[in-house]
């Protein structure tokens, strides 16, 4: 009779495998995907040993008990197995399917001949070997020694252009700390941003952190891990209105929302002609202080025939970091979008006599 003491954890060890296997392949489980390729994968094998044994334990069982039982375990295994294999998006899912059939197979053949014919296991199980041997070598052979390309059409590999997004810079930061679980993470945490801006996240915490967004878990933006100081950028202008959660994989209590808006035109300011030279009454950014929205998009056009720059923070002090133009030649232009409130004040490095400011309500 079968061995209900072994089979039974067989079969909950089985269980677990093969559902973390459809959930892994599925795509549900972007937030632990490696780790759950190898552990569930593990759990699997461990528990069809356990379930092998407790079946042959005495001998292949006849009983309806261990027909049923042989029936769940069926049922199971081709449930999620043909729901993993319709719902994937890996590619190697066909390779993983493969292994196991090549393994599976011939440990069924071997043990139904040594519970009903153990006098011909030996000769079956070295034909089986023999075969496994040989379809190894043939396989490894041809990766060394392939066709001739007459028999195997050439592939046609289109080569994919990635295009630098454009657009305004709309900066989120993850602070530091945000792993500690209750401290602040990403900074907006409710970022409104036009569409067609380039949002550009930067981790700032020492620990690596992901941008991935929630809904459909990475499906719609997904940074990766991002070490400290590292960035990550998405062009706004290939999504829809509306509202997207997005979440750390490494870390998922961090939760923010990005809400991407109908275009705005952005505020101008002029540096008109003769900003270049010190003088009373002379207007070097126009207007001087500009009141604005927090997410709107500030445009400084150069309008003089000298060179300015657009840089946050005053001559006194210094550059604080938030934005700076470099050189803006005459007739070119500046772009910033500001996400926070407060007044921010500028200058131009080159003039430093050059000032204004931005209040952001």
């Amino acid at each position: 009779m079968s061995n209900w003491d072994l089979m039974m954890p067989g079969m909950g060890l089985t269980a677990i495998g093969l559902a973390g296997v459809a959930i892994s392949y599925a795509g549900w489980a972007h937030t632990f995907i490696d780790g759950m390729h190898a552990l569930t994968g593990l759990t699997m094998f461990i528990g069809l040993i356990f379930l092998a044994a407790g079946i042959l334990d005495g001998g292949i069982s006849t009983s309806n008990r261990a027909k049923a039982t042989v029936l769940v375990v069926i049922s199971i295994a081709l449930g999620f197995g043909m729901y993993a294999f319709t719902m994937n998006t890996i590619e190697s899912t066909n390779i993983l399917a493969g292994l196991l059939i090549a393994i599976a197979f011939p440990a069924i053949v071997i043990a139904y001949v040594a519970a009903k014919m153990p006098t011909r296991v030996k000769p079956i199980g070295t034909i089986i070997t023999l075969a496994g041997v040989t379809g190894i070598v043939t396989f490894v052979a041809f990766g060394f020694v392939s066709p001739d390309t007459y028999i195997i059409a050439e592939e046609t590999i289109d080569e994919e252009i990635e295009v630098e997004p454009t657009g305004p810079i709309y900066p989120i930061t993850i602070l530091v700390n945000s792993a500690v679980q209750g401290n602040p993470d990403y900074d907006p945490d409710v970022a409104y941003v036009p569409k067609g801006n380039v949002v550009e996240w930067t981790n700032e915490d020492s620990f690596a952190h992901t941008v991935t967004s929630s809904v459909d878990t990475g499906e719609t933006f997904d940074s990766g891990l991002m070490s400290e100081g590292e960035t990550y950028q998405l062009d706004t202008s290939v999504l829809e209105i509306g509202e997207y959660e997005y979440f750390c994989i490494v870390h998922p209590w961090m939760v923010s929302k990005l809400i991407i808006e109908e275009p705005k035109e952005p505020v101008t300011v002029i540096m008109p002609e003769g900003g270049g030279i010190q003088k009373e009454g002379q207007v070097y950014y126009d207007p001087q202080v500009l009141q604005i929205e927090i997410g709107t998009t500030v445009l400084w056009k150069n309008e003089d025939s000298a060179m300015h720059t657009v840089t946050s923070g005053n001559s006194q002090e210094g550059p604080n970091g938030l934005f700076d133009s470099d050189l803006i030649a005459a007739g070119e232009s500046f772009e910033f979008t500001f996400t926070t409130q407060g007044i921010e004040d500028y200058y131009c490095i080159v003039h430093p006599w050059m000032i204004g400011s931005v209040e952001v309500g």
